[in-house]
């Protein structure tokens, strides 16, 4: 199987991209898009807010305006140190670890699958899926180029 691709008969056909638009019915009661936890680096319920902003990440982290907030590809980014709420440590993160994402929708489970460094110019990760998938940015302490990239997908 090609991930991304819908499996028929003898052809596969691309799946169509996945997109849930940002609404104020969506919004948290506090106006945040959701909550994020990764047990396996001590993240405990932080708060997603709209834009990929100084403001945004310091309340929480930082969701990045364009990308889906339920189905599809969910973009997170958030500070890598010197602020009340860090991810640095995704880049510690192994293949299988759990990351809960809670909306009004309700809860998903995702499973990371990538953890890689990336260009802090590649911004392919932020592009629409067909499949369920959560993306998270961190900078690269002491490399302003570079950036490391999460990649969980929905548990089945």
């Amino acid at each position: 199987e090609i991930p991304g691709f819908l499996q028929g008969g003898s052809t596969a056909t691309p799946a169509s991209p996945a997109f849930t638009e940002l609404t104020q019915d969506f919004l948290l009661s506090n106006g945040a898009v959701g909550k994020i936890s990764i047990p396996a680096i001590g993240v405990k319920n932080y708060y997603l807010w709209e834009g990929e902003t100084t403001a945004s990440m310091k309340k929480g982290l930082g969701h990045f305006t364009g990308t889906s907030v339920w189905n599809g590809n969910v973009a997170v980014c958030g500070h890598n140190r010197g602020a009340k709420y860090v991810i640095g440590s995704i880049k510690d993160l192994d293949v299988g670890d759990k990351i809960t994402y809670t909306t009004s929708m309700g809860t998903r489970t995702y499973l990371v699958e990538t953890v890689t460094k990336i260009s802090s110019s590649d911004w392919s990760y932020l592009s629409s899926t067909a499949d369920n998938r959560i993306t998270l940015f961190t900078c690269v302490a002491g490399d302003p180029s570079q950036r490391w990239c999460v990649q969980a997908v929905q548990a089945s």
